[in-house]
């Protein structure tokens, strides 16, 4: 099935989006479409979930709209695929199922935000805007900085003190967050479910391994620590 894309007629706002809606309801993608294209923006539509996955992976939209159920292929899967492609667009799942777990199970693929089925339509709105702006000022930071460190996300680089520190994947994904978590301390949690994208054992190691990896990496050969382990809380990245 052809995917819909619905242009608005008039000048679009400006800070018009661009949203994915994947839902296999077609009245009411139908509804959120037209409630969209209405707000000034433009509003692309997959029946299910793996047409949704293939224009997800194009990453041209600024906001996905996910069903939870989906035919072909779950709203979860779908999110849980591309975050471990490392595609960051926000996604704002929709769901009947409205209780803690399903809403943890949800944040916990990847999800940015969860709906619980019914809802107004000026509130997932409001929902979606505050998805697109969050990702507008993260597209805007391309490098972060705390002390001597210095990381390009474009270029993917990072050097302290002017000297070249080559990561893994994952040493890279860790340290980011850490950065942009710096002088405040991240919690094992934390890192789990933003840096793994789902979760572990709480007694799994994993979190050890990679620190202790990207410690050696970071601070080998410098007087002064950088990446610091705060006992019975987690690891901080030193601000100055």
């Amino acid at each position: 099935m052809q995917a819909i894309r619905a242009i608005p007629d008039e000048s679009p706002l400006q800070d018009n989006m661009r949203v994915l809606v994947i839902e296999d309801d077609r009245d009411a993608a139908s509804w959120l479409v037209k409630g969209l294209t209405e707000s000034g923006h433009v509003a692309d539509h997959a029946a299910d979930g793996e047409e949704g996955l293939a224009l997800a992976r194009e990453g041209l939209h600024d906001v996905l709209i996910v069903d939870r159920m989906l035919p072909k292929r779950d709203g979860l899967s779908i999110i849980r695929t591309i975050r471990n492609e490392g595609i960051a667009t926000p996604a704002l799942i929709l769901s009947a199922l409205s209780d803690v777990d399903e809403r943890v199970k949800g944040l916990r693929a990847g999800g940015d935000d969860y709906l619980a089925k019914p809802y107004a339509f000026s509130e997932l709105l409001a929902r979606v805007e505050g998805l697109g702006r969050r990702k507008a000022q993260e597209t805007q930071q391309t490098k972060l900085k705390a002390g001597e460190l210095e990381m390009d996300l474009l270029t993917r680089t990072v050097t302290r003190a002017g000297q070249s520190i080559l990561l893994q994947p994952r040493e890279f994904k860790l340290l980011e967050y850490l950065m942009r978590n710096a002088g405040h301390i991240v919690t094992r949690t934390m890192l789990l479910e933003n840096v793994w994208d789902y979760h572990f054992d709480p007694q799994t190691n994993v979190i050890d391994v990679h620190v202790s990896r990207l410690r050696g990496k970071i601070d080998k050969g410098f007087d002064e620590p950088m990446l610091q382990t705060v006992r019975g809380a987690g690891y901080m990245i030193r601000a100055d």
